[in-house]
């Protein structure tokens, strides 16, 4: 598939060097948290003084907020326009294990906490340093287990995020270690512009929901050079939730290159993808150990568009499922022929999505791309595939080509093309 789109390829080539955008360190006044009152023992809350640090920079015009040496522990902190959060290297800023600490706050259109990181309505924002922020999660995923054990309804959203920027503009975060979120680790909301380079995200491999990256409904976003090892999604494109009654924005014009991704969900875009998704490009990325690698997901109660889709370049070793398309998800697919179901506002719909150039060795499924009966996934093109896994490929309610495609499987056949699918392969 070539991308026709020329105002894209235009953003996108701007996005690769959006970095010159936003400095590395803010011009101005430089306010050191110590300086403040800090302690930086790990056991004191350092909260007031990192924020006082904040505002005084702000203040000013903007500047650079510094971290250095030791741990602050802090309940949740908010940045302002023009500043520079500089954690420096061995350092690093400690969730606090409180959880009265978090205030409750509408986040998302939706209940939850206060993240430990966040801001709202600003802009010409870095995190960077070499430093760590540790959401210090464990609690949290002890009670998210607890209430889903018990049926809580809603209880994945009971907990706070990471790093959150919401409706901001101009951020760059990079060369920091950010881990053990609560929740989704970082996440630009209705934010445009966002560079995200040369980022360790970490968490353990069975914590719940702790997705490394979740570009929401936000546009001109740069992820680059990130390694991700975590307990869900690497990276989710999302545009909305569940049931969303709208209006949701799209999230567009998004690039992934040169990143390695471990434990973790895999590349996904949705499932709550209410807003659509467009212009995304994923090159040079390596799977190791990733429940899935390429995932594209949704379902008749949270989909939209999601179009112009790349990905390039991708190797991926012991990951479960290569390349997993559905629109049904999460529920079970479907087996043979089912019935269609009228075209709602929240119906995805799939199409031109290329996959090129993907290497993919000791798979346990080499891939699933099954449509809707009223909305078929269309014009996916797949050109130098070569899967080798325990089961094959299965294709249901799609329209898809192929080019040098090669599909080794242990069991069974290589690729099964249901009745209800349109695949040719050459």
């Amino acid at each position: 598939m070539k991308i026709t789109d020329i105002r894209w390829i235009a953003v996108a080539v701007a996005g690769l060097m959006v970095g010159t955008v936003v400095p590395a360190m803010a011009a101005g006044k430089v306010c050191d948290a110590r300086a403040y009152g800090a302690k930086a023992d790990g056991t004191t809350k350092d909260t007031q003084a990192i924020q006082n640090a904040i505002d005084d920079c702000a203040k000013a015009g903007g500047g650079t907020v510094k971290l250095s040496g030791g741990t602050f522990l802090s309940a949740p902190i908010v940045l302002k326009s023009n500043i520079t959060f500089d954690i420096a290297k061995g350092t690093t800023l400690l969730g606090s294990p409180d959880h009265a600490d978090y205030p409750s706050k509408i986040e998302f259109r939706g209940p939850g906490y206060q993240s430990l990181v966040s801001a709202t309505n600003a802009q010409n924002i870095t995190i960077t340093g070499g430093g760590v922020i540790d959401g210090n999660g464990a609690s949290w995923w002890a009670l998210a287990r607890t209430q889903k054990n018990a049926g809580v309804l809603g209880s994945e959203n009971s907990r706070p995020r990471g790093v959150v920027f919401d409706h901001c503009k101009h951020v760059r975060i990079e060369g920091v270690t950010v881990q053990n979120s609560p929740y989704w680790q970082i996440v630009p909301y209705y934010t445009d512009d966002v560079v995200i380079r040369n980022v360790r995200i970490l968490a353990p491999q069975h914590s719940p929901n702790t997705d490394a990256i979740d570009p929401f409904s936000s546009s001109n976003v740069v992820i680059d050079h990130v390694y991700a090892d975590v307990g869900d999604d690497n990276v989710a494109i999302k545009s909305g939730m569940i049931n969303s009654p709208g209006p949701d924005a799209p999230s567009k014009n998004i690039t992934i290159t040169d990143c390695d991704f471990m434990h973790g969900h895999g590349l996904s875009i949705g499932s709550e993808i209410a807003g659509g998704a467009q212009n995304i490009k994923a090159e040079r990325i390596h799977f190791n150990g990733t429940d899935q690698g390429i995932r594209i997901k949704a379902n008749r109660d949270r989909g939209n568009d999601v179009s112009n889709i790349s990905f390039k370049d991708i190797t991926m070793e012991n990951v479960k499922t290569s390349i997993l398309i559905s629109e049904y998800y999460p529920k079970a697919l479907p087996q043979g022929e089912v019935a269609a179901e009228p075209v709602q506002r929240l119906t995805p719909h799939f199409h031109n999505i290329t996959i090129e150039n993907v290497k993919s060795v000791n798979s346990a499924w080499a891939g699933v791309i099954i449509g809707l009966p009223e909305a078929p996934v269309k014009n996916l093109v797949m050109k130098n595939v070569d899967i080798q896994a325990k089961k094959g490929m299965a294709i249901a309610y799609a329209d898809v080509t192929g080019k040098n495609v090669k599909v080794t499987a242990a069991e069974g056949e290589g690729i099964t093309v249901a009745p209800t699918a349109k695949a040719t392969f050459k």
